[in-house]
This record gives structure tokens, sequence and C-alpha cells, in this order.
């Protein structure tokens, strides 16, 4: 359990030994772009962390963003990362002038208001990574997609492999398809070592899909069950993974990787076990469909071991978090949108 957010942070910020020997191969340094998102500032702790303790200290972990809030970048600056103030959005910008680096994990994207602005999500998803992997054409490049580029399956499959055909529905998903295959051209044409990351859900208390739920049964706030099922998994895991994939990207080729937690998970079940941790009743809400969104991550399982922490061990925790009012980032993850227009 935890007492505040130092202590969630602190927790995240701690590599397991396979990373630590992992990042201990890399050659080069570190940059991650867009590092001022929900995920970015405990995945370069993380990095920072694993890359002392294998001993290279003279390796640089570079954390790009604009940095609307300061104090995330003087708090990673304080943690020995060093922060780089940049707009890459800004059309005068130049990406020559951003530190070059053996090593990239790009996580930028836009999700949120996509239905409604569908060319920035366009801009942002498709568009400027063309920009960055024409930059950093000599790099190993780790860069997060989403699930999203599936389309809903039965539950009762078990959800899509990466060999599975994708299937976006919507701007965002589409777009997001389309930064896939920005990098998948530049590992075919200028032979850039990539590793696509298919992330759904990660958790880290603070929001994510449990967060969601846990909130509303807490408020006796009705849960709607119609997608009634979903996959999540630890943040703390999804950085580890997304850092030690790197090892993985190939000359040539995309490698790719659905990044989530072993359960397929019911939204009726977690609300049910939040309202046994709240000491009340769950509201639910509508009928659950036959279909959801759903990856099968048994290849990530395979090379970097399970999540090390269980989804029942994640419900604990957020129902923790909630009981001592810990705070929630307010960005929903709207999982149970279905057509695609977040």
């Amino acid at each position: 359990m935890f007492t505040d957010e130092a202590a969630l942070e602190e927790r995240l910020a701690t590599p397991s030994p396979a990373l630590v020997a992992d990042l201990g191969r890399l050659e080069g340094d570190l940059l991650v772009l867009g590092a001022g998102g929900k995920m970015g500032p405990s995945l370069c702790r993380l990095a920072r962390r694993a890359l002392d303790a294998a001993g290279r200290t003279d390796t640089t972990v570079y954390a790009v963003s604009r940095w609307s809030d300061p104090s995330a970048a003087e708090e990673l600056g304080r943690a020995g990362v060093r922060t780089v103030a940049f707009d890459l959005m800004d059309p005068a910008a130049d990406l020559a002038e951003l530190p070059d680096a053996g090593n990239v994990v790009f996580m930028v994207g836009a999700k949120f208001g996509s239905a409604g602005a569908p060319s920035h999500a366009w801009a942002v998803n498709a568009a400027m990574p063309d920009r960055v992997a024409r930059r950093w054409s000599d790099s190993r490049i780790a860069a997060f997609s989403t699930g999203n580029v599936y389309p809903l399956v039965p539950v009762s499959s078990g959800g899509c492999t990466e060999t599975d055909p994708v299937g976006p529905v919507g701007e965002y998903a589409m777009s997001c398809l389309g930064r896939e295959r920005i990098f998948d051209h530049a590992a075919l044409t200028r032979g850039t070592s990539v590793a696509t990351i298919r992330l759904n859900y990660a958790v880290d208390l603070r929001y994510g899909v449990l967060a969601d739920i846990a909130y509303r049964v807490q408020a006796g706030e009705p849960v709607d069950v119609t997608t009634g099922h979903a996959n999540v998994v630890w943040q703390g895991y999804a950085n580890e993974v997304a850092l030690r994939s790197l090892l993985h990207a190939t000359d040539g080729q995309a490698f790719t990787l659905n990044l989530t937690g072993p359960e397929t998970a019911s939204v009726r079940r977690i609300a049910e076990w939040f309202g046994t941790e709240f000491g009340r009743e769950p509201v639910l809400e509508g009928e659950e469909a036959s279909t959801a969104l759903l990856s099968d991550a048994s290849r990530c399982h395979a090379l970097f071991g399970y999540p090390d922490v269980t989804l029942r061990t994640l419900v604990e925790w957020q129902a923790d978090w909630l009981r001592r009012g810990l705070p929630l980032s307010g960005k929903p993850t709207k999982f149970q949108v279905r057509d695609g227009r977040f």
C-alpha cells in the first residue's frame, strides 16, 4: 500500500534485476520523446535508476517535452534525468537541435478530442513519427502504440495476437495505425531498428481502468458494463517492457508486441470487488456486449515474464488509494467507448 504519491513514484522507479541487466547492454544514450505525459516521468526515473545500477552512470537519459508543468521537469532533474524543453509540434522546431541518442522511446500521442479534431490526431500520431524516424534513423526506437488498432473481438477469443489482422475503429485508432505504418516504413526502407508497443491499459492508481471503476463505485455512481471486459497492466511493468523491448528491435523489420496483463478482466467482477472493498453494493447498468477491445499478450509474457503485480493486488491498492483520499489525474481512460470516438 502507498501512503502518498512519493511512495508510488518510488515503487514505479524501482528496476528489476532483468531491466538492470538489459539496460546494461544498451549502447548509447536514451532519449524519451513525450516524457511529460502520464507514463513518461516514471519511465525516465526507472531508466535512470536501472542504468545507474548497471554501472552506466555515464549514459544520459534525456526527457523531452514542452514541460507545461515546470515542477515535473525539476523533479526529474533532481533524479538525474536531463530535461529538454521542446515543442515537437512547433512547425519552426528543428529536430536537429535535440540530442543524438542510440536509443529513443517515442511516447507522443493525441487521443482525447480526436473525434472533433481528427486532423490534429493525424498530425501528432502519424505525421510527426515520420520526422522522428528520419531524425533518428540510426537509433533503436521503441514506439508506443495502442491496442485500439485491433477491432472489437469476441470475449471468448482471448484477444488479438500480434499476427491477427488490424481493424481500427475511429479516427484515433486509424491515426495510431498510421504511426505504426510510418515506423514500419522506416524499418523497411532505412533499416531503422523499431519496436512497436501496443499497450492497453496501464494502471498507476492515479488513472486507469481500475481508477475509473473504483471512483464510481465509491461515489455510488453507476458503472456501465456494456463494455464488459478489458485488459489492464501495472504501469511499472509496462515501462520495464518498453525499455527492454529496445533490445528486440532489429534492423529492417519492426518488432511488434502486445503489452497488457494476462487476464480478460470482467468489469462487473471488478466493480463487485470494489464494492466489497468500500462496503457498498456497486450500481451496475447495461448488459455485457459479446465483444470488447482485447489483446493477447502471451508473447510479451514469454519474453519478459508475467507482470509482477497481479490484478487482485492492483484492485486492493486502488481501493486503499481512494480510501486515503489520494489524488486522481482527472483523465478517465474512456475504455467504455465502442465507436472509436474519443
